[in-house]
């Protein structure tokens, strides 16, 4: 029996990366799936493609920094299936990088509105679907960078996304009476678009990966299926975590 079946997903940063992997690993498993992310042309391909495998996904583009499309997106899965069981807040941003004294105003709360606020966003109408289905599990998306490692020219991405821990606690404890799950996954180095902006010659790959124990990055596919495990009753007892899938990055001395 397919892990997630009858139950409902909102996947945000669905266009690419993690989150197209994941929503392709969520439908395999029985998931109906709302794809969100701004690109619009992006989510209607993936969205066919999971219809030609014989799963549900409906489309809705937007932007996550907006209130109105948070509650949009909750509405369309309710409307389209019936509920929401999952939430995965996984849109996200390098922003600009750079020291601190050169980065501006706006670029900070750019990179902040959309890692931190977009993600609060999503939670505060997601929770209350979660309510009226009987429980849930949130996931975010954070990273170990800011949390087990200060990467130079990181400051907003790193404040942005540590945010997401305290976030997550507070939410564990606010509703876990109510059977709803609040946990984040802190991934290493992903072989993504915006990875790539990191590691964007072969020097700078290899260097990456060999920060990691592991001695390589991982892929988009790694990472979704600890999203599974978090989003399935195979975590029934995990709640409020920061979960690293990370490659060793965080303890790796060699």
């Amino acid at each position: 029996m397919p892990v997630l079946e009858n139950k409902v997903a909102i996947i945000t940063g669905a266009s690419s990366g993690v989150g197209a992997a994941t929503a392709r690993l969520f439908a395999s498993e029985g998931c109906a799936v709302v794809l969100a992310a701004r690109r619009k042309t992006e989510l209607e391909e993936l969205a066919a493609e999971i219809s030609h495998k014989g799963g549900q996904a409906a489309v809705l583009a937007g932007d996550v920094r907006e209130e109105a499309y948070a509650e949009a997106l909750v509405d369309l899965a309710t409307n389209r299936f019936g509920g929401l069981d999952i939430g995965f807040n996984n849109a996200g941003t390098l922003g600009s990088m750079g020291p601190v004294p050169s980065l501006s105003l706006d670029d900070w709360n750019m990179t902040l509105s959309t890692n931190l606020t977009g993600a609060f966003l999503g939670a505060k109408y997601q929770v209350r679907a979660m309510e009226e289905r009987g429980g849930g599990s949130l996931i975010f998306t954070s990273t170990f960078v800011g949390q087990t490692a200060g990467m130079p020219g990181m400051a907003a991405y790193a404040a942005s996304k540590a945010g997401l821990a305290g976030l997550t606690q507070v939410l564990a404890v606010e509703h876990g009476a109510k059977a709803i799950r609040v946990n984040a996954i802190l991934p290493g180095g992903i072989d993504t678009p915006m990875g790539r902006v990191v590691a964007n010659t072969p020097e700078a790959r290899s260097f990456v990966e060999g920060l990691h124990a592991l001695k390589r990055i991982s892929s988009p596919e790694e990472i979704a299926r600890s999203v599974l495990y978090l989003a399935s009753d195979a975590s029934s007892f995990t709640t409020g975590t920061a979960m690293l899938v990370d490659g060793g990055v965080s303890i790796n001395r060699t």
